[in-house]
């Protein structure tokens, strides 16, 4: 399995004249299968809520899902699962796959709902049941819940209890140092947005949304097969950049693809940069946007940055591994003409619409309803320019709603999130 590393910036050429331009450059990295490369054999846990919410549709619908994931995984793969409600429990220790009826059986005769919903308790078990199958496998998290989790109770200056929610994210962090994925999915309308996208962002997985309970089987199927295609893991982008070439200060590098994500930087002894990108699947490009401005340069081609994967190839039991150092060029020219590129634009785009978003959900919660409604309007636009027609609806249908003077119910909040960072599914 190796890793593909591509790189292209806005805008090319660059004004010998100009003292300070600003170019966005865009990555693409993914992993390329050889001819004997196989699939690897997935670690998967199921840490879901079993809350009293969770009665009845709800809980048999989740059910089923996790039965036909079951059925998908092969020899070799290896399955736990842990339910949470005001406790945590492991109903499936993390064990190889060998009689999956049995499995089915025993989920269907322990996965009963009832009490709280102590997230950051499940996701703990979660994570230590992963940690048992993580050799020479794609270790990865699924965690499904209706609720918001428990806040601790404030007496004044003081916090009295756990906060269920910052426990979560402590735990996030920790997984991905430890090479673990977590995927968020939220039940119903209730969910609390925010945690579950910081969740799955900082444990380098993805966030979605089961709307009503029928859709529990095809949001679990989907997101198994994006898993199946894993070649590589634990995958670090690293930049390093030219004397007299720097990265924005605010929000210098995010995401763009599969889904939208602010992205942090970890500074390198050598003054280069690494940005986790965790797992890489087959043919399955992940772009990444970082915001630079160069200073004036040398008339000529110039190379201002250069880049390289390190990862992991768990198929071949081996770590930190680097793919080939890439130069980045910029043409710098006295007869300056712009010479754009439309695939970097169509990316530029993509994180405007989030960005777009995201202002509109402060400013909704700031209560100004007449600003929400006009950044919601934007990123409508915004969406259409890039061919999201989804996207462009449900923002568009948002704003018009604030501008009747309508309330955003729970599930216009979460379409727009959702739809904020992705394209819309079929």
């Amino acid at each position: 399995m190796k890793v593909k590393l591509l790189s292209a910036l806005n805008d090319n050429n660059v004004d010998v004249a100009q003292t300070n331009s600003q170019r966005q450059l865009a990555m693409t990295i993914f992993a390329i299968a050889g001819e004997s490369d196989r699939n690897l054999p997935l670690n998967l846990c199921l840490i879901l809520d079993k809350s009293g919410s969770m009665h009845g549709q709800p809980i048999k619908t989740v059910i089923q899902a996790v039965e036909g994931l079951i059925d998908r995984l092969k020899v070799g793969d290896r399955i736990s699962v842990v339910a949470f409600s005001g406790t945590a429990e492991v109903i499936i220790p993390n064990q190889a796959i060998e009689e999956p009826e049995s499995i089915k059986s025993q989920i269907k005769s322990k996965l009963t709902a009832s009490g709280g919903t102590a997230i950051a308790d499940g996701l703990e078990l979660g994570i230590t049941e992963l940690m048992k199958g993580t050799r020479g496998a794609v270790s990865q998290a699924f965690l499904l819940t209706d609720g918001h989790g428990e806040s601790a109770l404030r007496i004044w200056k003081w916090d009295i209890g756990r906060d269920d929610n910052k426990r979560c994210l402590k735990l996030a962090q920790k997984a991905a140092k430890l090479n673990l994925t977590i995927n968020t999915f939220g039940f119903g309308n209730s969910w609390n947005q925010d945690l579950l996208e910081k969740i799955a962002d900082v444990g380098g997985g993805t966030l979605a949304h089961i709307e009503h309970p029928e859709q529990a089987v095809e949001q679990f199927s989907r997101l198994f097969g994006r898993i199946q295609s894993i070649g590589l893991t634990n995958a670090y982008l690293l930049l390093s950049l030219v004397p007299n070439v720097r990265l924005a200060e605010l929000k210098p590098i995010a995401q763009v693809a599969p889904d939208t994500i602010e992205l942090p930087l970890e500074p390198e002894a050598d003054g280069s940069f690494a940005v986790r990108l965790g797992d890489l699947m087959q043919d399955v490009e992940r772009v990444v946007l970082a915001n630079i401005y160069l200073g004036q340069l040398p008339e000529g081609k110039q190379a201002i940055a250069h880049l390289q994967i390190r990862y992991d190839d768990p198929l071949l039991n081996e770590e930190g591994l680097l793919s080939p150092l890439i130069p980045v060029y910029a043409d710098v020219v006295r007869a300056y003409q712009p010479t754009s590129n439309p695939q970097v634009q169509q990316s530029i785009l993509a994180l405007a619409k989030y960005r777009q978003t995201q202002l509109a959900e402060a400013k909704l919660q700031q209560g100004d309803r007449t600003g929400a409604a006009t950044m919601l309007q934007t990123a409508a636009k915004t969406a259409l320019q890039i061919g999201d027609k989804g996207a462009a609806t449900v923002l568009q249908t948002s704003a018009t709603r604030l501008q009747a003077g309508e309330e955003l119910s729970e599930a216009d909040l979460k379409k727009t999130r959702i739809v904020s960072k992705t394209v819309l599914q079929e």
